[in-house]
This record gives structure tokens, C-alpha cells and sequence, in this order.
């Protein structure tokens, strides 16, 4: 008999330890190349999560994870966050205003429409030049940071699957920086997104905090694992794993919401 727990509706026990495992691949794959959260969601709605309260709760454990890469990162030497102080601040901006919208929007054309999108930005990565090391983020203007963070942390508010490889792949090609220190950009500008969308969705009564902080708990421990394994394999294999990853998602999403739907 299954065991239902106080922790979202008529979640069991089974329910549970499915999306904690779930959890640790989504935050190793995040670490890695962003995306958890394409693996998240749909399995709190398959769970029977309702769709506000999935992305709420998504927002609580991806918090976890994305807290997790960006300490490792930042110790490693691959972020500076002084370079970044207008990127983090659209990205706050921006998220709240898309959490909001988020709350009032139906986002079937956002799912619809995001395997296009990822695909396109993968193929761009596979076939862009690598970074040179006298490439650098202070080529661009605080402005440009700035518009850059709020439109992807404003796409983070309103669905979120996806805004880490959105980052990194965008960030590749702005910044032309290492691919190491993309991904250091890359999980702190989601970290800053993700919690940012967090407290929105917490005032506005969206979160099952008992399962969040279950899921969170082994999505911190994969983006752990995930962190420590880019930073040993380098930038090339990152950069591969990257590229296969994306490809991988977008092809589980246009089945999910072109065949399926």
C-alpha cells in the first residue's frame, strides 16, 4: 500500500523517492550544462503536481543546486562577481517581473515553442569558435549585461526550463569567454533567477516547501557531483557535453509537447 505524504497533494512515498532521484540527475546535468529543470517539471506534473505549485517547488530544490555550482565555481577561481553586478541586477529584475506574469500566463506556447529554440542555440555552439584567453566579458557594457540578465531571468520567472543552457549558450557567444568560466556565469546568474522566482512564488502561496526541500536536498548533492566532473573533464569535453545534452532535452520536449500533446 502506498504511503501518502504530507508533503503536496496526494503525493506517496514512491512519489517521493522518484522525484529525489529524479533531483540528482536534474542537478548534475544542470551543473554540467543547465536544464535541470526541463527533468523537474515534468516529473512534478506526472507526480500530479498542479502547474503553479510544480514551478514553485521546482524553484525551491533548482535553488539547492544552483547555489551548490555556483559555490564551487566561485572557490575554483571561475566566477568574479565583480565583472557581473549589472548582469546579477537585470536578472533579479527580471525574474520577479516574469514570476508575476507567470502567475496569470499559460505557457503552452513557451513549451512549444523551447525544442526549437534549444536546438538552435545548441547547433550554434557546436559550430562556433572555442574562446580564446584574451577574449573577455569586459568587452561588453554594463547595459548590454543588463538586458542580457533581465531577459533570460524574465524567462526564468515565466517558465524556467532550460535558462541555464540558455546562458550558456548566449554567454558563449556575447562574452566569448573559457567554457569553464561560462558555466560560473552561467549557475550564478540561474542561482540568483531561481531564488529570486522563489520568493515570488512563496509570496503568492506556490510552494510545497516539505517536497522542495526533500528534492533539493539530492539535486544539491548532483550539482555537487556535476560541478566537480566539468571542472575535471575541461573546457573541450564540456563543451561536447554541453551540446549533446541540449540536443538530448529538445528532443524530449518536442516529443512531450509536439506528439504527445
Amino acid at each position: 500500500m502506498d504511503i501518502i505524504l504530507p508533503l503536496a497533494e496526494n503525493l506517496t512515498l514512491g512519489h517521493l523517492l522518484f522525484l529525489m532521484l529524479v533531483a540528482f540527475l536534474a542537478g548534475f546535468i544542470d551543473a554540467i550544462a543547465g536544464g535541470g529543470g526541463l527533468i523537474t517539471i515534468p516529473a512534478l506534473l506526472t507526480a500530479g503536481i498542479p502547474p503553479h505549485l510544480s514551478l514553485g517547488t521546482n524553484k525551491l530544490s533548482a535553488s539547492f543546486g544552483s547555489l551548490t555550482a555556483t559555490i564551487t565555481f566561485f572557490r575554483k577561481g571561475l566566477f568574479d562577481p565583480a565583472l557581473w553586478k549589472v548582469a546579477a541586477l537585470g536578472t533579479l529584475i527580471g525574474a520577479t517581473t516574469g514570476t508575476f506574469i507567470a502567475s496569470i500566463l499559460n505557457a503552452e506556447f513557451i513549451a512549444k515553442a523551447l525544442p526549437l529554440i534549444i536546438i538552435a542555440t545548441a547547433i550554434y555552439t557546436l559550430i562556433s569558435r572555442p574562446a580564446t584567453p584574451d577574449e573577455n566579458a569586459e568587452k561588453k557594457s554594463g547595459l548590454f549585461q543588463g538586458i542580457h540578465g533581465f531577459i533570460l531571468g524574465g524567462y526564468d520567472g515565466v517558465a524556467g526550463p532550460g535558462t541555464g543552457a540558455f546562458w550558456t549558450a548566449s554567454a558563449l557567444h556575447f562574452y566569448r569567454m573559457e567554457m569553464l568560466k561560462t558555466l560560473g556565469l552561467a549557475r550564478t546568474m540561474n542561482f540568483i533567477s531561481n531564488f529570486t522566482s522563489l520568493v515570488t512564488f512563496a509570496w503568492l502561496g506556490h510552494v510545497a516547501w516539505g517536497l522542495g526541500i526533500a528534492m533539493g536536498s539530492t539535486l544539491m548533492l548532483g550539482a555537487w557531483c556535476g560541478s566537480h566532473s566539468a571542472i575535471r573533464m575541461g573546457n573541450v569535453w564540456v563543451r561536447r557535453v554541453f551540446v549533446l545534452l541540449v540536443i538530448l532535452i529538445s528532443l524530449r520536449l518536442a516529443w512531450q509537447h509536439w506528439i504527445v500533446a
